[in-house]
């Protein structure tokens, strides 16, 4: 029986392939998964990678072998499988190793309506029924049809933002990091007065210029200096899957995911007075003051979209953000799209003079470490030592939401969160300024590193 402990992950399958992950055991879970969610149809998508159709297809054959249809939606984002899910209302399963380099590849799955399927949602128990052996089914097979989904996705996120179509023309630059974004974007700025300045649209799952993973700065550079050397009014950067969003201003400075949470957030209280929105913990201050300031209510999570997806249900929360770039909407099937961010992105800034820069100032109000990692032997010994620390300290509150967050009297606050699979710790750190912000940091770090 195969061994899927390498590949199931929390919220996802992923390995390298073929050897963790090939069409036989993607033919294995197309079966376990339409017999778990009790599917009799589903539809599938498939990013840019070489191994993606060949792994599409054999995940059909596997669901198709139960007596479920498949509609093949062909390539696409991730968002856009979600809204393929959404709007025909049944389970679906996008092929993707999104940001992660060309050896990997993957496949996400969610319930009609995009609901997620984790760990606690089904992944176990479809790993549990391909290792135990996919149970015989004797009735007749499914078939298989494919359906363009790209324009009807692109019309729907459009309608999804106000005022995105009347905005003044805006210069933007789109870094596809030759994944996804290559197809989406030119189809849902068609729609918006934008003259497109492309950067690495061709789909090309080897990643030849740089890795689709907008989060490591190293990644963005390219997109920087385009913005400077063309005067764009805005800068987007795709992961490879473009479910991920990261903006750069008119003077190549990266904006923080949660600037752009607190700026969403405001458009869509705009939208639907006193609604809730959802951040995460190691998300900025700013984002629940501002949204308080508008009239809503800031409910806080944990890391982790399953956590976000989740309490966004519980809270019918209109809109909630993350700092690793993933933005979720409840009308958009409480599902993540960097796409939708980018368009009420460019809405805000087209629908008045101000440079981004100037429209973001009011919405960035703290000074941010950023992730630090730092390799530990005891990530258990090691949290309850800063604790000890910190707790007796005047003023010191601590809680365990996530790992550990450290309120100090100043406002100024940090988190220590220990990697799930990793030997690491990771540590974010929030102040008024770069002075305290840097004397915070580095307290903390001598404390993890001795």
């Amino acid at each position: 029986m195969p061994d899927l402990g390498n590949i199931v992950k929390a919220y996802d399958i992923r390995g390298i392939v073929p050897d963790e992950l090939d069409e036989s055991v993607a033919r294995d879970i197309g079966a376990a998964f339409v017999r778990v969610v009790g599917a009799d149809r589903i539809v599938t998508a498939h990013d840019m990678r070489d191994s993606s159709p060949g792994l599409a297809r054999a995940f059909a054959a596997g669901a198709t072998s139960q007596g479920a249809d498949v509609v093949d939606a062909g390539l696409g984002s991730t968002d856009m499988l979600y809204f393929a899910a959404g709007s025909l209302g049944i389970p679906g399963a996008m092929f993707t190793a999104s940001h992660n380099p060309a050896k990997y590849n993957g496949i996400k799955l969610c319930r009609a309506g995009a609901a997620p399927v984790g760990q606690d949602s089904g992944l176990a128990e479809i790993r549990a029924m391909v290792e135990q052996g996919i149970p015989p089914y004797d009735g007749e097979p499914g078939t298989v049809s494919e359906r363009d989904l790209l324009s009807d996705y692109a019309a729907y996120l459009v309608s999804l933002v106000p005022g995105v179509t009347d905005i003044r023309p805006l210069s933007v630059a789109v870094d596809a990091g030759n994944g996804m974004g290559g197809l989406t974007a030119p189809v849902v700025f068609g729609h918006l007065p934008v003259d497109l300045v492309p950067m690495y649209f061709e789909l090309d799952g080897s990643f030849p210029n740089h890795e689709a993973n907008p989060i490591e700065p190293d990644n963005l550079r390219d997109l920087q200096a385009k913005v400077r050397e063309t005067g764009a009014d805005i800068g987007l950067a795709f992961d490879g899957d473009a479910d991920r969003c990261f903006v750069v201003d008119e003077k190549g400075d990266l904006v923080s995911p949660s600037v752009l949470t607190a700026l969403i957030a405001t458009r869509e209280l705009a939208k639907e007075p006193g609604a809730t929105v959802i951040y995460n913990l190691i998300t900025s201050h700013a984002v629940p003051e501002i949204v308080a300031e508008h009239g809503g209510t800031a409910v806080r999570t944990r890391v982790g979209h399953s956590f976000i997806k989740a309490t966004m249900a519980e809270t019918n929360a209109v809109f909630g953000g993350e700092h690793s770039g993933h933005f979720y909407f409840r009308d958009f099937w409480r599902a993540d799209s960097g796409m939708l961010a980018a368009l009420h992105t460019l809405a805000a800034l087209g629908t008045q003079d101000r440079p981004l820069s100037s429209l973001l100032a009011e919405f960035s109000r703290y000074v941010a470490s950023g992730e630090i990692n730092t390799r530990v032997d005891d990530q258990a010994a090691t949290m309850a030592a800063v604790e000890a620390a910190y707790k007796d300290r005047d003023g010191v509150t601590v809680d365990h939401l996530d790992g550990m967050t450290v309120a100090l009297p100043d406002g100024s606050w940090f988190n220590l969160r220990a990697s799930n699979t990793e030997p690491l710790l990771r540590l974010n750190v929030e102040a008024a300024d770069e002075t305290e912000m840097t004397r915070i940091r580095d307290e903390v770090l001598a404390l993890l590193r001795g």
